[in-house]
C-alpha cells in the first residue's frame, strides 16, 4: 500500500503522501518490519497494516472511523485489531534497529567532536475512563502531584544538539499489587515478547535502566552522557549507570542522601554552605568534588535558580567536565519534554486508541515512535542543506571555511568597486563611507575577540 492510496486528492496531502512513501522506501522500513517477526501468515500483509496505521495522525483521520470503521480500506478490523494484539511482535527491536539506521544518517552531517546525549525520563498517560484495561494501575504524576488511573510511560531518546530520536521505551503498570486496578489476562507463552513486556511492566523504572541503556549501546549507537531528572539521579542508580556511560543529572535536596565531602558524609544542603560563591549575580554559585556511596568520585555543580532565590544542584559522574559545560549539557534534557507533548497532542499517544489488551498498547506506542522518528528526520531535512545532496554538502563545506573577515572583505572589495566606478564626485564620500566602516569593524572586533577568533 501506498501514502496516496490513503488520502483524498490535493496537492498538499500529496507532497504529505510522497515524503512518507520516501521514508519507508530509504530505510527499508519494510525489511524491518518483517526481521523484527512483524508479519503475518496469512492474509493482509503485516506491512500495509503498519502503513496505514502510521499514516492515520499526519492525514486528520481518526484511528476508529478512518481505519476500523472505513469500508473503503481492504482489509476489515478484524484484520488490525489481530495486527495489534500479537504478542510475538518484536517492537523494541523494530524501533531500535529504524533510529540506529537514522541516527547513523544524522552522524553524516554532524562532525565527531559534538556530544551525543542520551536522554531518560517518563511521563504519564493517563485512562481516566478505563476500567478493565489489561494492566491498568493507579500511578503517581510528579507534575501534578496527584494519583491518576494509567501508565508510566519511561521513554530513552538520543539528541546530537540538532535532531531527537526516541530509541526505546517501557509501557509502566505498578511494582505494588495493591495499585494495579488489573492484572494480566491473557495467556501466552513465556517466551514471548508480550509476555516479557508485562513482567517488565510490574518491575520499578529503575531496575530497567541499566538493561535499557545496556541494549541501546550494543547496537552501536553512539552516547557521550547520559541525562536524567532529579527522580533518577539516585546514587545506587547513577553506580549502575556509569559503568556504562558517563551521567549528568539534577539531584534533589533531601537529608536521606549523604555525600563524603571534607572528611564527613553531608547532605547536598551542607555541601553548599561550605562552599565559596561566586560574587554577583553569577549563573554558576559553586561546585564541589564529591565521592558517592559506592566510593566513586562525583562532581556536583550549583546553579541559581531563575524561578526563585534559591538553586539547583546538577551531578556529573564526569569530574573532569568544566562546570559550564555540565550546565549546558543537561540544558538538553528538555528535548524529551517536547516530545512528550507532541507525541501526546499530535501523535495521538494517549487517546490516539483505546483498547484493552497489553500488547495492542506496546504496539501503538511503537507506532507513535515511528511517527515523532519520521518528524524528527522531516525537520532535519528542512533545517539542513547538506542533507539535499552532494552538491549543497559541497557549498555548505564552503560556507563554513570562508570567514566572517573573509565575507566582509569580499563585500568591501565590491562596494569600493563600484564606488570608483561611479567617478571622481564621490571622492569624499567613499574616502568616508571606507573610514566609517573599518572605524566600526575596529570597535566591534575590540569587542568580541572570542567572535574572531571563531570567524
Amino acid at each position: 500500500m501506498q501514502a496516496k492510496d490513503f488520502i483524498h486528492e490535493g496537492q498538499v496531502d500529496e507532497c504529505k503522501a510522497n515524503r512518507i512513501d520516501h521514508f519507508f522506501s530509504s530505510f527499508n522500513i519494510a525489511t524491518i518490519l518483517n526481521r523484527c517477526r512483524i508479519r503475518k501468515a496469512k492474509g493482509f500483509a503485516a506491512k500495509d497494516i503498519f502503513f496505514t496505521l502510521f499514516a492515520v495522525s499526519f492525514f486528520g483521520k481518526d484511528f476508529y472511523h478512518d481505519v476500523i470503521d472505513n469500508k473503503d480500506i481492504e482489509f476489515g478490523k478484524d484484520a488490525v485489531y489481530d495486527f495489534l494484539k500479537r504478542e510475538t511482535f518484536n517492537w523494541r527491536k523494530f524501533i531500535l534497529c529504524l533510529a540506529v539506521q537514522i541516527i547513523l544518517f544524522f552522524e553524516k552531517l554532524t562532525s565527531k567532536q559534538r556530544e551525543k546525549v542520551l536522554i531518560v525520563d517518563d511521563s504519564t498517560l493517563e485512562r481516566p475512563r478505563s476500567k478493565m484495561v489489561e494492566l491498568l494501575a493507579r500511578v503517581y504524576d510528579h507534575a501534578d502531584h496527584r494519583f491518576l488511573k494509567g501508565f508510566r510511560f519511561l521513554s530513552v531518546c538520543w539528541s546530537d544538539g540538532a535532531s531527537f530520536l526516541p530509541l526505546d521505551f517501557a509501557l509502566l503498570s505498578s511494582a505494588k499489587k495493591k495499585n494495579r486496578l488489573q492484572e494480566v489476562t491473557k495467556k501466552m507463552d513465556k517466551r514471548s515478547c508480550g509476555y516479557k513486556r508485562r513482567i517488565e511492566a510490574q518491575s520499578k523504572a529503575t531496575d530497567l535502566l541499566e538493561p535499557m541503556i545496556q541494549r541501546i549501546l550494543s547496537m552501536g549507537v553512539r552516547a557521550n552522557y547520559l541525562l536524567m531528572d532529579s527522580w533518577f539521579t539516585m546514587p545506587a542508580t547513577v553506580a549502575k549507570l556509569r559503568k556504562h556511560i558517563h551521567v549528568v543529572g539534577m539531584i534533589k535536596k533531601t537529608p536521606k542522601i549523604l555525600y563524603f565531602f571534607k572528611g564527613k558524609r553531608r547532605t547536598v544542603d551542607g555541601i553548599y554552605r561550605l562552599l565559596k560563591k561566586r560574587p554577583g549575580r553569577a549563573k554558576l554559585l559553586a561546585s564541589a568534588l564529591v565521592t558517592m556511596k559506592d566510593g566513586s568520585p562525583a562532581k556536583i555543580v550549583f546553579v541559581r535558580d531563575r524561578r526563585k532565590k534559591d538553586w539547583l544542584a546538577i551531578l556529573t559522574t564526569d569530574i573532569h567536565l568544566p562546570d559550564e559545560e555540565v550546565v549546558r549539557l543537561y540544558g538538553k534534557r528538555w528535548d524529551i519534554e517536547v516530545f512528550f507533548k507532541m507525541s501526546k497532542q499530535h501523535l495521538g499517544l494517549e487517546k490516539g486508541i483505546q483498547t484493552r489488551d497489553f500488547d495492542s498498547q506496546i504496539a501503538h506506542t511503537s507506532i507513535v515512535m515511528v511517527r515523532y522518528m519520521f518528524l524528527a528526520l522531516e525537520q532535519r531535512r528542512q533545517d539542513d542543506p547538506r542533507t539535499f545532496g552532494a552538491l549543497f554538502r559541497a557549498c555548505c563545506e564552503e560556507m563554513k571555511d570562508l570567514s566572517f573577515m573573509m565575507a566582509l572583505q569580499r563585500i568591501l572589495e565590491l562596494a569600493i568597486a563600484k564606488l570608483q566606478a561611479a567617478g571622481d564626485f564621490v571622492e569624499e564620500i567613499y574616502q568616508a563611507l571606507i573610514s566609517a566602516i573599518f572605524g566600526t569593524a575596529i570597535d566591534f572586533f575590540g569587542l568580541n575577540k572570542e567572535l574572531c577568533q571563531r570567524s
